[in-house]
């Protein structure tokens, strides 16, 4: 694709991005809780026109080459995934769950399945890289002075005569098998000549070895035409691409500045937008920067004048916290900007007044408040449902009229060789060197200010005093001593990954995590049947909770806050996988404060707070990181099992539970809690500490005919007719992940692989595997579905449901009695 053909998408992008704007503001007038389905729908097609959306913008910013372009393109890539955020926690407020029935939404949009994968900003590894590289030095470095030691110890020392004989032995092993190779192929072709010989060197005439010929060829052309055949056939039904399809793909990928000659023209262009950028901003200052501070100073003058001769005295000059002398030249009258300025006094002393008498209203209040609660359930079930204020609305806002303003339409001829546009460059920059000088100037006009006043009105410059923005803090609360504060980064880093509280982790991508989306969830919901998460719906919201908040700074810093997420599942479902997956995706660091990690680490209470102390803190100075708890009931259990006493697992609670209600918006700090016992914990702490919960059930059996065909395929077996991946799939249910890869590992041995090509792959081969393997039984899982929904968000949703069967309920009887 050329740049031309990458315009086209950008201005398709807008248009529909200005559609979606449109629908945007219907959704801000409540809708009465009965109309709750038109709600969800609203929003769900709303969701996943953002998530195409989204897509479109991150193919543009990683293709496109002009550097203003993609400033432009990233603000509008993040605000849309800032958006695409929002959406997800109006659904899930709206659908009272983490996981959500869009079937019926892509089937009337006319879109395919895979429109639901959240994409992945490419941008995210690609930045991160740098700092991984050299985090990860640092790391091994550390790690070869730890392991200096432990190398000696777990290779043991070899004299020098047994390793020349182990030697001797390899290499005389190797020989044989050459020298065997090479008697079979003399032993092959010696036996071709006897043969030869003994059918007495048959030759073919000229006849004979026309028709031979013309039966080879004869037979390639038609096999030729029917694979044609076949192919016509398939892609008229729509298996497969068209070749028009596939070569645009290939000159997709071949255009793609993925390849190093793509990115070094990228960071060439942007290198010389970055000497533009100085050049143009000195030019500025030097040749603008003086007829501007003049220009301003004369201007404020005029205010002084103006002001004196209306009110008889000078004005007070604005604060720099509220613009200074922005204020004066916001086309506003100095009538306007003197009542503005006096208002504000008067709003600070009615404040004040307002407080005195609040505190009195408080204690009668309080009574009202409580008989007011019961009212108050009441009213809930008829409250309105409607969609919170964005605060990405007005930035994509924003990005969208500079992109009419600046960027619609124009071609390589008006930015030939993707170059920047100088013009629009010298706008930008010019506002910011007015705001530079304004600040010089303002101070100088303040003290001149001062001046006038003595001199004309003979009076002492009054300070205009603006109200104060106080932070309100509890009383109670007493900040908590920094037991590190001493301590360098370096130190507490090394520190860290000597305890083995920073890992190295292990390289795994997001896709990786196979499985099927659910097909029928609004039929199921339609019946009365509670549809459970698939594999593709927990994907999708670890890549939405953790991987595009810890991506990216501005996303943080304005999305809904999620500080930590609670995964919980049975062996074997890829719990830990997510983890690391997490930290692939945006180069995180992994922090490991597992009970079992943590055990013989730390003596006493200042120890345990010690700990979590420094991996908050080195977690925010390297940020993106993901601090990850294996077993995480552990540190909320309710009652410590004896053989556990000793480790004291729930030492760590209270220090963990303020340590995460401290991180904020802007720390790109996620607490992700693996667990397989749930009901072992106190409920209520364990909601507390980990603010989402993600439920992973059994595979079903879509998720377990990709996971079979995938792992295989992952072993190098091509999957044939031979091997029924439907009767595998059937088989294995109540199998996780885990079990179905152990046994594709116990059967595919390396005897097994070379044989594939004599002897296929049967379905039998794997069942006496999987049946010594112990399977995730009923029980167990109704067992954590009894506990998920005796959450928080659980709870809510049993409720409504019940509701709704009782209204139906109601509706019924109703219904009787007219007849």
């Amino acid at each position: 694709m050329s740049e031309r053909a990458y315009q086209r998408l950008w201005d398709s992008s807008h248009a529909t991005l200005q559609e979606l704007l449109d629908r945007e503001q219907p959704l801000l007038e409540p809708v009465p809780k009965r109309d709750r389905q038109s709600f969800q729908y609203r929003i769900s097609s709303l969701y996943l026109c953002y998530l195409g959306l989204l897509r479109r913008f991150d193919t543009l910013y990683d293709q496109m080459v002009q550097p203003q372009k993609r400033r432009l393109l990233r603000r509008l890539l993040d605000s849309v995934a800032g958006r695409v955020l929002e959406l997800k926690e109006e659904l899930v407020r709206a659908d009272l769950c983490e996981t959500h029935c869009l079937d019926h939404v892509l089937q009337d949009l006319k879109l395919t399945t895979t429109e639901l994968e959240v994409p992945i900003p490419r941008y995210f590894r690609l930045e991160q890289s740098s700092v991984l590289r050299e985090q990860r030095l640092m790391l091994a470095q550390i790690l070869s002075r730890m392991g200096s030691v432990s190398l000696e110890q777990d290779f043991p020392t070899m004299h020098r005569t047994e390793a020349i004989i182990l030697l001797q032995t390899a290499e005389r092993a190797r020989q044989g098998r050459l020298r065997a190779a090479i008697m079979r192929e003399i032993r092959r072709e010696e036996e071709w000549d006897q043969k030869m010989r003994e059918d007495g060197g048959h030759t073919f005439n000229q006849d004979q070895a026309a028709i031979t010929i013309q039966k080879v060829w004869r037979s390639y052309l038609q096999r030729k035409r029917t694979q044609q055949d076949r192919r016509t056939e398939m892609e008229f039904i729509g298996m497969l691409p068209s070749l028009r399809q596939v070569e645009s793909l290939g000159n997709m990928s071949q255009a793609s500045p993925r390849g190093n000659a793509g990115r070094l023209r990228q960071m060439e262009k942007e290198e010389e937008f970055q000497v533009a950028l100085g050049k143009t901003q000195d030019s500025l200052r030097d040749l603008e920067g003086p007829f501007l501070k003049e220009q301003m100073k004369e201007q404020i003058r005029q205010w002084f004048i103006e002001c004196h001769a209306l009110t008889g005295r000078f004005p007070d000059y604005p604060d720099e916290s509220l613009g200074g002398s922005y204020l004066i030249f916001a086309d506003k009258t100095p009538e306007q900007v003197k009542m503005e300025l006096e208002m504000q006094v008067e709003e600070s002393k009615k404040k004040n007044q307002e407080k005195n008498k609040e505190k009195e209203q408080e204690k009668k209040e309080k009574k009202k408040k409580r008989k007011e609660k019961k009212t108050t359930i009441e009213d809930e079930e008829d409250a309105m449902l409607k969609v919170l204020p964005s605060k990405f609305i007005p930035m994509i806002n924003a990005g969208h009229e500079e992109y009419k303003n600046l960027w619609k339409n124009p071609y390589d001829s008006v930015h030939p060789g993707q170059s920047f546009d100088p013009e629009t460059l010298r706008v930008e920059k010019r506002k910011e060197v007015e705001q530079e000088l304004r600040k010089q100037v303002d101070e100088l006009m303040r003290q001149e200010l001062k001046n006038l006043r003595l001199a004309v009105d003979r009076e002492v410059g009054r300070p205009l005093k603006f109200p104060k923005k106080t932070t309100e803090k509890k009383a109670g609360k007493k900040k908590e001593k920094d037991l590190t504060s001493n301590r360098s980064m370096d130190s507490l880093f090394e520190e860290l990954v000597t305890l083995n509280l920073l890992k190295k982790s292990e390289t795994v991508a997001l896709k990786d995590y196979v499985g099927d989306c659910l097909y029928l969830g609004s039929t199921l919901s339609l019946a009365k049947k509670l549809p459970m998460p698939s594999l593709f719906d927990i994907r999708q919201n670890m890549a939405l909770y953790g991987v595009l908040r810890l991506g990216s700074p501005d996303i943080h810093s304005m999305a809904p806050l999620i500080r930590s997420i609670l995964l919980v599942g049975p062996s074997g479902m890829g719990k830990k996988m997510l983890v690391k997956a997490v930290c692939t995706e945006t180069g995180a660091n992994l922090f490991d404060l597992s009970p079992g990690n943590l055990q013989g680490k730390y003596t006493g209470k200042t120890g345990v707070q010690k700990i979590v102390q420094m991996v908050f803190k080195v977690a925010r100075l390297l940020q993106p990181s993901v601090i990850w708890i294996g077993n995480a009931e552990k540190n909320f259990y309710k009652t410590v099992p004896k053989e556990e006493q000793e480790m004291d697992p729930k030492q760590i609670k209270n220090d963990l539970m303020k340590a995460v209600r401290l991180l904020s918006p802007g720390d790109r700090v996620l607490l992700i809690g693996t667990t397989e016992r749930p009901q072992l914990a106190e409920m209520k702490a364990l909601c507390q500490t980990y603010e989402r919960v993600i439920f992973m059930p059994r595979p079903d059996y879509a998720s377990r005919y990709v996971l079979w065909k995938r792992m295989l395929e992952a072993q190098g077996v091509q999957v044939t007719q031979s091997l029924d991946i439907s009767a595998l799939a059937k088989v294995s249910e109540g199998y996780t992940a885990g079990h179905i890869l152990k046994a594709i590992q116990s059967v595919l041995t390396e005897q097994r692989l070379l044989r594939l090509a004599k002897r296929p792959l049967v379905a039998s081969e794997f069942l006496g595997h999987l049946a010594k393997l112990e399977p995730v039984y009923k029980e167990e899982e109704e067992s954590l579905k009894d506990w998920y929904f005796s959450t928080p968000l659980g709870k809510k949703m049993m409720k409504f449901i019940e509701d709704q069967e009782a209204q139906e309920a109601k509706l019924a009887k109703e219904k009787k009695k007219k007849k």
